[in-house]
């Protein structure tokens, strides 16, 4: 067990079949396809939970971030394609789609009114405040 290495979304087949025939799989033009899972640092205070969240070469416009309760669901989607003019012959023509979406439950709900968020160099960041819980209290019995 000790001679395996921690290869993170990689399987040991994909390393043997990138070494068998490195030109036989076409990768994307546009670099690496997104993640086979997005990565997340959750950080807690006494008023709120911090989320960031790896999600390079995408734009903000194809994030979504959904809020049930306490559960999270961070999804991104890239669609990339070549640029063409009109006095161009199209040899060959690649395209990547691809998407990843992630969900995951946080121990206390969330004000879902007062969250924020903001993405910048590749990471999303999400302020999510606690929902105020309201304080139990004894009911007098008339």
């Amino acid at each position: 067990m000790n001679s395996l290495r921690n290869l993170g979304s990689r399987s040991l087949l994909d390393d043997f079949f990138r070494d068998l025939s490195p030109g036989y799989f076409v990768k994307p033009l546009h670099g690496d396809a997104l993640p086979a899972q997005i990565k997340v640092d959750i950080k807690e205070s006494d008023q709120a939970y911090t989320v960031h969240a790896e999600i390079p070469g995408v734009s903000k416009e194809d994030i979504h971030v959904g809020l049930d309760a306490g559960v999270v669901t961070l999804s991104a989607e890239v669609k990339q394609q070549d640029a063409q003019t009109s006095d161009e012959q199209v040899l060959r023509s690649e395209r990547y789609y691809g998407s990843v979406s992630r969900s995951f439950r946080l121990p206390q709900e969330i004000d879902t009114g007062n969250a924020k968020a903001r993405y910048e160099n590749g990471v999303l960041q999400l302020s999510l405040p606690k929902k105020v819980q309201a304080a139990s209290r004894r009911i007098a019995i008339e």
